[in-house]
């Protein structure tokens, strides 16, 4: 359906591919993996025709319709949810707004003369709408917004009052709703919630069309995707199985090529030291000469290339009490909504809670009740008296100062600390060298993730409080992460949609649910076997 053939881009002085090809073909779908800034975003740009590239040519199939979904919603104003929805959905949408011009006009007596060519186009717009199932739009963009946790209260209202998170699955449903014979989905996995990831997976997995996606979540990527194709060092390779093959596969290569170097290396200082000892000597000269030659003739193995990851280093932190919080009767209102009444809860050392529930449940309200970010409207939340707490929240990224540079950043948190550690720190968290000097309205989500947690982590607290902490980071970052937070010998209280994250590093579960709070021992892993069920809304 859609062919890369010998295609090079450069994008200023980056070149992001050199003569690299791949293809996308009926009913595959497909993960495009690679470091950030590999080129990713670019390489759908090119397949829709919004860029071109230098060299070589990307060609698709006559007649295939593709829907492309990016981070970049544009605008969205006035209209309800549902109408945003409905009239993003490709031809169909298009043929409802002729059936609306049609309309207008067969009702307007100043085109009286016209009224038989209007009654003919509309019956044939209506007969195309009819095959294009048109009388059912309406009901399938519910369906699809209800998927996406939308309620039926937030379609009929206006789509310009929308945070950027909302308007987000609102573009994603108009690509889903359109049925496309080609999704490029970039990212759809972002600020979606766990019963909508789940809804989404579900629904992607169904879907007839052929599919090419990006995603942070390698849970999410693995349930869905047959094939990947990464993007490295200019090239594109395809990789035949899920993501987690894709990952094997990747170390196995990198082993093998790393062998190969080493043999060859190995191989060359050996024929190397036989040149330097006898090319002065005579009777060895032809031998020498031979030698020479067949140096030249080799081809070179490179090694493999490894690909900068951050390393995050936990110093230890003091040793807290046994009880670290604990939470009696409290009561918390929100208008005239109950998000909580009489809660009695409690954590306690070396216990990692994540935190469950639907939209609206009151997750992110706990983690603010028990780091006093909000108080209790009865009752009472105490912390433990050794307790030393991290609170990493989202809002926090919005509070960093946009005009200072990220060594600033750090250096106005710890005035105290000299330049060296504070450098080092910034290494620790993917920040190196020139790096620092980088103002902070200039870095992405997952920079300003990173830097948020240098700052939380630096004075190391026994007690993380963590809001979705792996928003905006990518797979091989949360990675980093799982691994340096399952050394941490304090207690956590977290909140995520990552079910990599969850199962990793929860030994309890706390679920909130309509009826109740309900409390689990064991983690996530054990949780849902106990359930039966993924997330707390996807239960009967």
């Amino acid at each position: 359906m859609i062919r890369l053939e010998k295609i090079s881009k450069q994008n200023g002085r980056q070149l992001l591919f050199i003569e690299a090809s791949a293809s996308l073909q009926r009913g595959e779908k497909i993960g495009l993996v690679g470091p950030n800034g590999a080129g990713k975003t670019t390489l759908f740009r090119m397949i829709t025709g919004e860029e071109q590239p230098d060299e070589g040519q990307i060609s698709t199939d006559r007649g295939v319709a593709i829907g492309h979904f990016s981070q970049d919603v544009g605008e969205m104003s006035g209209g309800s949810v549902v109408g945003e929805v409905m009239n993003g959905a490709g031809p169909v949408s298009a043929v409802a707004a002729e059936l609306r011009e049609l309309e207008a006009g067969l009702g307007d007596p100043d085109r009286a003369e016209e009224m038989e060519a209007l009654i003919e186009r509309y019956g044939e717009a209506q007969a195309r709408f009819e095959d294009l199932d048109g009388y059912a739009l309406e009901g399938r963009a519910r369906e699809v917004l209800a998927g996406l946790s939308f309620s039926q209260e937030m379609m009929d209202g206006d789509v310009a009052s929308l945070s950027g998170g909302w308007r987000m699955r609102v573009a994603l449903a108009r690509i889903l709703l359109m049925d496309p014979d080609v999704m490029l989905l970039d990212e759809p996995s972002n600020h979606l919630d766990l019963e909508s990831l789940i809804w989404l997976e579900s629904f992607l997995k169904t879907f007839e069309g052929a599919l090419l996606m990006t995603s942070h979540d390698r849970e999410f990527m693995n349930r869905i995707v047959g094939k990947v194709v990464e993007i490295d060092g200019g090239a594109l390779t395809t990789y035949s199985g899920d993501y987690a093959f894709y990952e094997q596969q990747r170390a196995l290569n990198e082993t093998q090529q790393q062998a190969q170097f080493e043999r060859q290396q190995a191989m060359l200082a050996k024929e190397i030291k036989f040149i330097e000892r006898f090319k002065a000597r005579a009777s060895h000269a032809a031998q020498v000469q031979s030698r020479v030659k067949k140096l030249d003739k080799i081809e070179r193995v490179e090694p493999p290339r490894r690909r900068q990851s951050v390393a995050f280093e936990f110093q230890p932190a003091p040793r807290s009490g046994d009880d670290v919080v604990s939470l009696e009767k409290v009561h918390k209102r929100y208008g005239g909504r109950n998000i909580y009444e009489a809660l009695d809860f409690s954590v306690r050392r070396k216990e990692r809670w994540c935190v469950m529930g639907v939209n609206g449940a009151g997750k992110s309200t706990l983690l603010k009740l028990v780091t006093n970010a909000t108080q209790p409207d009865a009752g009472k939340v105490t912390l433990g008296g050794t307790v030393k707490l991290g609170y990493f929240a989202q809002h926090a990224m919005d509070l960093l100062d946009g005009e200072a540079t990220i060594f600033e950043n750090l250096e106005a948190a710890f005035p105290r600390a000299g330049q060296g550690s504070l450098r080092a720190l910034a290494g620790c968290f993917g920040f190196s060298g020139d790096d620092v000097e980088k103002r902070c309205r200039v870095l992405s989500g997952g920079e300003k993730a990173r830097l948020v947690m240098a700052k939380m982590l630096f004075d190391p607290p026994n007690f993380l409080v963590l809001d979705e902490p792996t928003n905006h980071l990518d797979i091989d970052t949360k990675a980093m992460l799982i691994a340096a937070l399952s050394q941490f010998e304090g207690a956590m209280l977290f909140v995520s949609h990552d079910r990599h994250f969850l199962a990793a590093l929860s030994n309890r579960v706390l679920e909130l649910t309509p009826d109740g709070v309900e409390q689990y021992g064991g983690g996530y892993t054990e949780y849902v076997a106990r359930t039966g069920q993924e997330a707390p809304g996807l239960r009967s």
